[in-house]
């Protein structure tokens, strides 16, 4: 069996005995009139020297006529067309404009001036969200070749040097002191936003293993516990976190990996009190 899809439909084509075929209308998936071809050009800004405004000019290929003959059609030879540097933009730009709509970009600015060398770590923070949530991996990936394949360093207004690989380490460093009043703000910006409630709420523990010697600071959250990743010889620590039905987070928690689970959870219904005030609460 064989198919084969013409301007405007779609056929399937059925090998019979004798070596006939016979074709049998599948889908019709319309036509472009004149006026439809019009409005689908390809169209391309164009910035000119000395020009305070771009030019909008429709590509067609050097081998077709054009519609219309104009200053605003450019015939192009295909042939000697080469791509430079393809960069992600839809994910970073959505990544981008998600983060202002949460008022994330006035809220870390405010508390993460720049270092006395410029560094912004406001937009560090921000180019690491974005990373997390588009491409997961390690600094390292995103210092040594994630960002320089996005459009990260044109949204932000940046150079290659914001993910300076120590100053990504860094960054984490600032934020843990932040934790509660970032948790209240976004707290107010989901409800706002996305009309979060917060009448019934979902609480779970997981853990993440070292592969490291035991700590000798009795002070390290770095213990030997109930490993759920099957790694007993390894040190571990405790993470509990509470989300709405809808996945939004409330709280989390970096507890010792040998905390058991059910000496957590009076804690954080305390902690869920003390944010949200006393309700009938599930």
């Amino acid at each position: 069996m064989a198919r084969s899809i013409a301007t405007g439909a779609s056929s399937k084509v059925d090998a019979c005995r004798g070596g006939g075929v016979v074709q049998r209308h599948v889908l019709y998936l319309g036509e472009i009139n004149d006026s439809q071809r019009e409005a689908w050009r390809k169209t391309i800004e164009v910035f000119a020297d000395g020009a305070a405004a771009p030019r909008t000019v429709a590509l067609f290929p050097e081998d077709r006529p054009a519609p219309v003959d104009d200053d605003a059609v450019v015939q192009i030879r295909l042939r000697d067309l080469a791509v430079r540097r393809p960069r992600q933009w839809g994910a970073c730009w959505r990544a981008w404009h998600l983060w202002v709509e949460l008022g994330l970009d006035a809220f870390w600015r405010e508390r993460l001036p720049r270092s006395r060398k410029r560094t912004r770590w406001d937009l560090v923070l921000a180019a690491l969200t974005a990373y997390r949530l588009i491409d997961p991996g390690s600094e390292w990936r995103l210092h040594r070749q994630w960002y320089e394949q996005s459009a990260l360093a044109d949204l932000l207004g940046t150079g290659d040097g914001l993910t300076e690989i120590h100053g990504l380490y860094r960054c984490l460093d600032r934020l843990l002191p932040h934790k509660r009043a970032l948790f209240a703000h976004l707290t107010t910006r989901w409800r706002d936003l996305f009309n979060a409630r917060y009448e019934v709420l979902l609480y779970d523990l997981t853990s993440t293993y070292f592969e490291s010697a035991p700590p000798e600071d009795p002070r390290d959250k770095r213990r030997f516990g109930y490993s759920r990743d099957k790694r007993r010889d390894c040190v571990q620590v405790v993470i509990a976190l509470i989300i709405t039905p809808e996945g939004f987070p409330l709280a989390y928690e970096v507890l010792a990996g040998n905390t058991t689970d059910n000496r957590t959870l009076r804690l954080f219904l305390r902690q869920i009190e003390r944010r949200h005030g006393k309700a009938d609460r599930i």
